[in-house]
């Protein structure tokens, strides 16, 4: 397939089912716990908004969780299809991690993810709300033991090789490897942000459409309002994550930067833009402010951050991908604190509701936050190039010996089928939250009066909303 060789094939793949896969459970993580709180706050208030936002977003949540399951099923077989040196090698570790996954969070979503969906009437009013925090501690859990999996492969701990097999010797230190708590905290703000952003698009798609009523502007305000608390606490752990990163992951760090050549004995500047080149080794075209890197990651203005050419070229990832995907995750996490904090000072000059440019720029910024979150995982997996466990599994080693053309058709498969599938999904989610939350008209002269009863809907969306 125009040259590529079959590793890359089923790298591409795997980035494309996981791309697709990584955006819905990070919605439903944030909105299970969205939901948990409308519930909470209804139950003390007895204000029928929050209700009324209760079974919106329960809607949007069902078709969303489901893509999440199908979408993940689907990458859980590719690692015996197209990852079986992995399977081999790691599965010791992997396997058992995964299995906490079903065994405790997905037992527990779909334990109670019938009775929140489905008993809003049928049960008493504790029992249904204690069924929807189940639900968002199970998202949590589930967060809790993918992100181990995947952060022990970033940073293995707490094993054995014996006969060129990973063996596990103490769990403890399996799951709470050194970049774990990073990697969560990061992952979890993350949802949370991409969440709060998606419902404030939301509620600025509805006020410009003249669609004003006090649900909607309760979903504004309490979507800046996270935004106001996360954005700027992911920006801290984000930089904690980094310097773990330069701990245990230097290679990273120095694509990270686009940084070659500490020659000189100069303290390593930060640069902002350039193209790092990988067969001239060097960063063309840069902009750079001195001594800036070594402040910022070494805290120290003698220090040097190490450089790519510390590393021999096959264990070098690939930096041009790596430098420009991070600055596009801190890029939109600039604007989302930027957003934020328009949504406050607007706030208070109580004009957050009806300023058309705030509002235009918030809608834009709705898929922001799923975009900061694939280009960190970009950054994140890609820089750990060339190891699928890092320093112990190289990518090469860990593939399956499929050939280009069968690895070529089932990625252009993949990418049909996705596409139609999910492609569906989200126009679905997209056309409920164009209906509005109910008593929200579903035109801004409000003859039509129906945005609580749409032509269609899952079957699951009809019970919600009882």
């Amino acid at each position: 397939m125009f040259g590529t060789e079959a590793i890359d094939l089923a790298r591409i793949q795997f980035a494309f089912t996981v791309s697709f896969h990584i955006v819905f459970p990070a919605i439903t993580i944030g909105l299970a716990s969205y939901l948990a709180v409308l519930e909470g706050l209804w139950l003390k208030t007895r204000d029928d908004t929050y209700r009324n936002l209760y079974h919106f977003w329960s809607r949007i949540f069902a078709v969303n969780f489901g893509m999440g399951v199908v979408s993940g099923i689907v990458m859980a077989y590719q690692f015996g299809t197209h990852w079986s040196g992995f399977s081999a090698f790691s599965g010791s570790i992997t396997g058992p991690l995964l299995t906490y996954e079903v065994l405790t969070a997905f037992f527990l979503e779909a334990g109670f993810l019938g009775v929140m969906l489905f008993g809003w009437d049928r049960v008493g009013r504790g029992l249904h709300f204690f069924a929807t925090c189940m639900v968002a501690v199970g998202t949590i859990v589930s967060m809790f033991w993918i992100l181990a999996s995947n952060s022990w492969m970033q940073t293995p701990q707490g094993h054995e090789i014996i006969e060129g097999v990973v063996v596990p010797v103490d769990w403890f230190r399996v799951v709470f490897n050194p970049s774990f708590p990073y990697r969560l905290a990061h992952m979890a703000l993350a949802a949370f942000l991409s969440t709060a952003l998606f419902v404030a698009a939301s509620a600025a798609w509805l006020l410009l459409g003249g669609r004003d009523a006090p649900e909607v502007r309760k979903m504004l305000s309490m979507a800046l309002g996270m935004l106001v608390v996360i954005a700027p606490l992911q920006a801290v752990v984000g930089d904690l994550h980094g310097l773990n990163t330069l701990e245990h992951q230097p290679a990273k760090i120095a694509a990270i930067e686009g940084h070659w050549d500490n020659s000189g004995g100069e303290p390593t500047p930060l640069i902002l833009f350039g193209w790092p080149d990988m067969a001239r080794e060097e960063t063309r075209h840069k902009l750079e402010i001195p001594a800036l890197g070594s402040l910022l990651l070494r805290h120290s203005l003698e220090e040097q951050v190490p450089a790519l050419k510390e590393f021999p070229p096959e264990d070098r990832p690939n930096a041009t991908l790596v430098f420009w995907s991070f600055r596009l995750m801190v890029g939109l996490g600039i604007l989302m604190i930027l957003l934020g904090g328009l949504g406050g000072y607007l706030r208070r000059r109580g004009r957050v509701y009806g300023c058309r440019p705030f509002l235009r720029f918030a809608l834009w910024m709705g898929p922001a936050g799923l975009v900061a979150l694939l280009a960190g995982w970009f950054t994140t997996e890609v820089g750990r190039q060339p190891w699928v466990v890092y320093g112990l599994l190289r990518t090469q080693e860990a593939a399956s010996s499929h050939g280009v053309l069968h690895l070529s058709l089932s990625l252009a498969a993949f990418v049909v089928v996705y596409l139609a599938v999910f492609g569906s999904g989200v126009a679905y989610m997209l056309r409920l939250v164009h209906q509005g939350p109910r008593g929200v008209d579903a035109s801004p002269s409000g003859d039509s009066g129906q945005a609580d009863a749409p032509a269609r809907r899952l079957p699951a969306a009809d019970h919600a909303t009882l």
